[in-house]
């Protein structure tokens, strides 16, 4: 088998149908960029949920003079024997393994790191303006629905902010993105194996007569369709190459943008390199097979 004969042939498939393969590269790209980012965010969610699981608090925060919330109208505040009581009574709760006080110049200085970007909040929020409150620590953060309504009804409490509420709702939002993302992809991997039939279909039709001359001669089947299949590899490696690109780029500027709510659990480049492999695998496979199948009911070899 002559590799340059090879080599020339699929050239010359690439050149003839120069619209179709662009389509395909595209498409191929589109589709594993979307199925990598499904992975990626799976990896993320996972690696989330087990970095924040003993790390979410139940916040208590207290009245303070001039409150908005109805059960602390007219209380003027929380004065120290009500604050003690209230410690007490949540580090009496059985659910309970640790309680930190927070007052109004930690939370400020707290603020002041979590915002620290936003100039415009910051010039508009004062230390007076910060409530204090009491940050609960779980010994399981799922037995955190009786501590809260012990807590609501407690004297001195404005309101209580479970954490993992709030995580919940943060990771519904990514499990949301993932399946999106690979619903998308699911499409658009369909979209690509039809290209790919498409334009296996058309050089096989153009070069019919080559190939009709190459039977005659006694050409092996694969070596008749190693060309076809060749250009698919092709297609398929540019195209995994573009999602490469784009997997990085949505690292970068989406994944590496929320580092705040990731903590250690950051998604690292080996998990990246790891998707990336797998889904230019799957996008030569993709090829491959799309090819085989074209040419095995369209291509009398």
């Amino acid at each position: 088998m002559r590799a340059n004969f090879i080599f020339s042939e699929v050239w010359i498939g690439l050149r003839r149908n120069l619209t179709m393969t662009i389509a395909v590269i595209v498409t191929v790209a589109i589709g594993m960029a979307l199925l990598g980012i499904g992975l990626m965010v799976n990896s993320q969610i996972s690696g989330m949920k087990d970095y924040w699981a003993d790390k979410v608090e139940v916040s208590v925060f207290l009245c303070k003079k001039n409150d908005p919330f109805p059960k602390c109208k007219g209380s003027g505040g929380v004065n120290e024997e009500e604050q003690t009581a209230l410690r007490a009574l949540i580090e009496g709760m059985p659910q309970v393994e640790q309680v930190e006080f927070e007052d109004a110049a930690k939370a400020y200085e707290n603020f002041k790191v979590q915002y620290a970007s936003n100039t415009v909040l910051l010039s508009a929020i004062q230390v007076d303006d910060m409530p204090e409150s009491f940050r609960v620590k779980l010994k399981d953060p799922e037995t955190y629905g009786a501590v809260i309504e012990q807590l609501e009804g407690a004297a001195g409490v404005s309101n209580v902010v479970n954490q993992k509420k709030l995580l919940e709702n943060f990771f519904g939002l990514m499990e949301k993105i993932r399946g999106f993302a690979l619903v998308i992809a699911g499409f658009l991997v369909i979209a690509a194996t039809l290209l790919i039939g498409n334009t296996v279909r058309l050089s096989a039709y153009n070069r019919r007569r080559e190939t009709g001359i190459m039977r005659l001669v006694g050409a092996s089947n694969l070596y008749i369709q190693l060309p076809f299949v060749m250009e698919g590899v092709i297609a398929g490696l540019i195209g995994g190459v573009l999602a490469a690109v784009l997997l990085i780029v949505t690292k970068v500027f989406l994944f590496d943008g929320v580092q705040g709510y990731l903590g250690n659990s950051q998604l690292t480049w080996e998990t990246v390199a790891s998707v990336i492999s797998l889904t230019m695998v799957f996008g030569v496979l993709i090829c491959v097979l799309a090819s085989f199948v074209t040419l095995r009911r369209y291509l009398r070899v």
